[in-house]
């Protein structure tokens, strides 16, 4: 019972314990703790204020009365904050730091609109800066106005900088605290920014130029013409410098690194077998030394003595230059996207799962048993070969065989089924010939398959090395080599395989894999989850990769209607996008964002940053059943045209037939990942080859991108890792917002103005009005923004707004048009109204 009631007081603890932090957490809490901190900072700043005025009058009053005279009524202080703020103002200036005290308020300030979700970055550099600039303030104020505190009321360093000042005069002297004084404000701007340095060493430079400047000009007054010509001769003519010293200066300043070609090794997984007896041929791994490059280049010619001539009147001739109209911003550093979120940290290998036995064994005993069934069932059909290797994979052995010479091709490939009785496999898949290799390849399943972890993909050094726009990590090839591919140069994919086979594996390794290397302001992902279950454990980034629309609930998208409505925004995106880039004179987005981080781009013209847009669907059998054309459709158009503007599109199905994977949607999606299927013609759907139904299951997989497939085992992300990964991003800082895409108003899809009841305006319709008339521009988002709405507010404001003739009915993605020309012609209508 002792038990069972320690246990009962243990969860109730743990439950109390979990009710007071969600308090703690609850963005209600956080917005009235700000809002609070902000008032009180207000509140201070009037009694400060107050304080330089009315000081004088309040402090016999604060020194000599207690604390009942001055709860009292008629206490007699002046001050505008009353009794409680001069004594605050009293004790915080005088007491302590003086007028820098004006520092905590500034932090105060900033603190209370941090809670408040107002966009405030870096909160920790503001309390080190407030912290630094009080005391230093304090201790310079009480250093230099130190007679300041025998003949005033006021103490502009207070007692902390009065008490420090004159110990630090004691210590080291007037002169060292003006020293010290000087340190550290230089170190402090250099905390501040690095352009400090810069700026300093560019001050003195200049100074030390005009000096060496003024000490040449006096020199050369005293010398004389035969000196003079000496000097000239010592500074004009060029010494001939040997050719090893031009070549060690030329790499000392140029400090290029040449990269050398390393010895290409032969994979350890790979044995060669004997026909007769088996014998393994050891991996020679060719040593690595170090190669040195000496560049000779010849020394240069000696310089001619130059021969003046007589100066020949020429006519003046004069080059016209038009300025060009390029945007030039007015700061020189380039524009560094990543900036809002610049404390952001990439996840780390370690959050993933690590499996022991990952690496593939290779097993003679199998491997010569293989050998010797594959050898005697060709033989058996009269087909000799000269040469057998075999590659060992995680899970696939291929075997390289050669076969003698007036052997047809076709008859080793019609051998499949015999070929896999003798093995009793589960299936092979026979590669006839390998391409780039005289050799016929034949795939056999491993009977101890290795499990390819996320973690040995995502380590490795060739994914962190990677330089690829978007880089996804499939899994390895049967040489156990890492298998990369950019989704920028697909530029869509199609997954497709049977239920259970792992494609939902496969999305979670594409979308890990992108989160590794992207910064949130550099990618955002469009989810789409008819299934409402498989993404949902990345709802938590919302505020880092997902987009949504405006009025949209869930970034996560479920519901088909808001899934069709996503797709058209995106269209809508798209478009937009394109005008920007016209508008740049570029052909792509990596151009275009070049220009403007080289800030060549004006913002107040509506160029902005773009980040790439993943758009990721499951079970799009689903969309095409219930949706149809309205989904096929905007699927088409962003595939067709969105691979410049940076849309790409992952579109998953387990229903590999005509009617779901259509023509259209084939001839738009090159790269193609098909797992396993139950039929060769699923397979030809997919591939518009067999194979896909040769597959063994368990992620294994077959990658198209051009002529022939890869074969692949996906990397096994499993659905805790993936939490552990999106915990990891949730718990940094965010945007306030998820990344919202443009609104779009289809051609049934405005509302009925007819519905709209003019009787009952919103409180924010005539404010609006006049906002809209002030910008002619008649947009639902600039609502958003200016008033803080929500979308669906800020959407029957535009339709009280077009019944009462204010603005023009919606033409799409385009912002409406705007009837009233100025503010009298808005009033009159709203006198008309009313």
């Amino acid at each position: 019972m002792a038990k069972k009631n320690s246990t009962k007081d243990t969860e109730q603890s743990l439950s109390l314990f979990g009710k007071i932090r969600a308090i703690f957490k609850n963005e209600t809490i956080h917005f009235i703790v700000g809002l609070v901190l902000v008032i009180f900072s207000v509140y201070l700043l009037l009694a400060f204020s107050s304080f330089f005025f009315t000081g004088a009058a309040d402090q016999s009053i604060i020194d000599s009365a207690n604390s009942q005279e001055l709860a009292s009524v008629n206490n007699g202080v002046k001050n505008y904050a009353g009794s409680r703020g001069a004594q605050l103002a009293n004790y915080l200036i005088n007491d302590c730091f003086g007028i820098s005290s004006f520092f905590i308020l500034v932090f105060l300030a900033v603190a209370g609109l941090k809670l408040m979700r107002v966009r405030v970055v870096r909160l920790w550099k503001w309390f080190i800066g407030c912290s630094l600039l009080l005391i230093w303030f304090s201790v310079f104020f009480g250093f230099a106005f130190v007679e300041q505190y025998q003949d005033s009321f006021l103490y502009l360093g207070g007692m902390h900088g009065y008490n420090i000042s004159r110990w630090l005069v004691s210590q080291v002297g007037t002169p060292g605290v003006w020293m010290i004084l000087l340190v550290t404000a230089i170190c402090f701007l250099i905390y501040l920014s690095a352009r400090t340095v810069i700026w300093l060493r560019k001050l003195f430079s200049l100074s030390f130029l005009k000096r060496k400047q003024k000490e040449e000009e006096e020199k050369e007054e005293g010398e004389t013409p035969e000196e003079f010509t000496d000097s000239w001769t010592a500074k004009g003519k060029k010494k001939p410098v040997p050719a090893s010293e031009v070549a060690e200066t030329d790499i000392k300043e140029d400090e290029t690194p040449v990269e050398v070609p390393e010895p290409v090794e032969e994979p350890e997984n790979e044995i060669t077998l004997d026909l007769g007896g088996v014998t393994e041929k050891e991996p020679v791994k060719p040593s690595h030394g170090e190669v040195s490059m000496i560049i000779e280049t010849p020394a240069p010619d000696p310089v001619p003595p130059v021969v003046e001539k007589p100066a020949v009147a020429e006519p003046s001739f004069e080059v016209e230059t038009v300025e060009d109209e390029e945007y030039k911003g007015s700061e020189k550093e380039p524009y560094n996207p990543r900036l809002d979120l610049e404390n952001y940290r990439f996840p780390s290998v370690d959050l993933m799962k690590h499996y022991d036995n990952a690496e593939p064994t290779i097993d003679m005993a199998e491997q010569n048993a293989n050998k010797d069934k594959i050898i005697n069932t060709l033989r058996s059909f009269g087909i000799e070969i000269s040469t057998i290797k075999a590659t060992v994979g995680p899970t696939v052995t291929l075997y390289e065989i050669t076969p003698e010479q007036g052997v047809r091709i076709s008859k080793i490939r019609g051998l499949e089924d015999d070929i896999a009785l003798s093995l009793s496999a589960l299936g092979i898949r026979i590669i006839a010939p390998i391409p780039g290799k005289g050799t016929i390849g034949i795939e056999v399943p491993n009977s101890n398959p290795k499990i390819v972890s996320g973690q040995s993909i995502i380590g490795s050094k060739k994914f962190q090395e990677s330089t690829y726009d978007l880089p996804v990590a499939l899994g390895k090839t049967i040489t156990n080599e890492v298998f990369m591919v950019d989704l920028c140069k697909m530029p869509h994919m199609l997954v497709a395989g049977a239920t259970g086979q792992g494609k939902s594996v496969g999305l979670n390794a594409i979308i890990t894999s992108l989160l590794y290397k992207k910064h949130p302001a550099e990618l955002k992902f469009v989810l789409v989850d008819p299934k409402k279950v498989e993404f949902s454990i990345y709802s938590v980034i919302e505020h880092h990769f997902l987009a949504k629309l405006p009025d949209g609930e869930d970034a996560i998208i479920t519901d088909v209607t808001k899934v069709v409505q996503t797709l058209n925004s995106i269209c809508v995106e798209m478009d937009t996008r394109y005008d920007l880039l016209k508008a740049a004179h570029v052909r792509n987005i990596k151009e275009y964002n070049e220009k403007f981080i080289n800030r060549t781009l004006n913002p107040e013209k509506g160029h902005k940053f773009m980040p790439y847009i993943v758009v990721v669907i499951d079970e799009f059998g689903d969309l095409i059943m219930t949706a149809g054309k309205e989904v096929e459709l905007p699927i088409a158009r962003i595939a067709q045209l969105a691979r410049a503007v940076g849309i790409h599109m992952i579109i998953a199905t387990q229903r590999p037939t005509t009617n779901i994977i259509t023509g259209t949607i084939k001839a738009n999606f090159p790269a193609r990942v098909a797992f396993r299927v139950s039929a060769m013609i699923d397979s030809r759907t997919i591939l518009d080859r067999p194979g896909a139904n040769q597959l063994i299951g368990r992620g294994d997989m077959l990658f198209l991108q051009g002529a022939d497939p890869v074969r692949v085992q996906c990397a096994f992300i499993d659905t805790p890792e993936v939490a552990e990964i999106t915990k990891f991003i949730a718990k940094q800082q965010g945007y306030p917002t998820a990344f919202y895409l443009p609104e779009y108003v289809g051609e049934d899809g405005g509302s009925d103005l007819g519905d709209v009841d003019m009787g009952r305006l919103d409180p924010l319709f005539e404010d609006a009005a006049r906002l809209i008339v002030i910008h002619q521009q008649g947009s639902t988002s600039l609502i958003q923004r200016k008033f803080a709405i929500g979308y669906n507010r800020a959407g029957r404001l535009m339709d009280q707004l077009e019944k009462a003739g204010i603005v023009g009915p919606a033409q799409g993605s385009k912002a409406r048009e705007v009837l009233c020309v100025d503010e009298n012609d808005l009033q009159m209508r709203l006198n008309n109204l009313l």
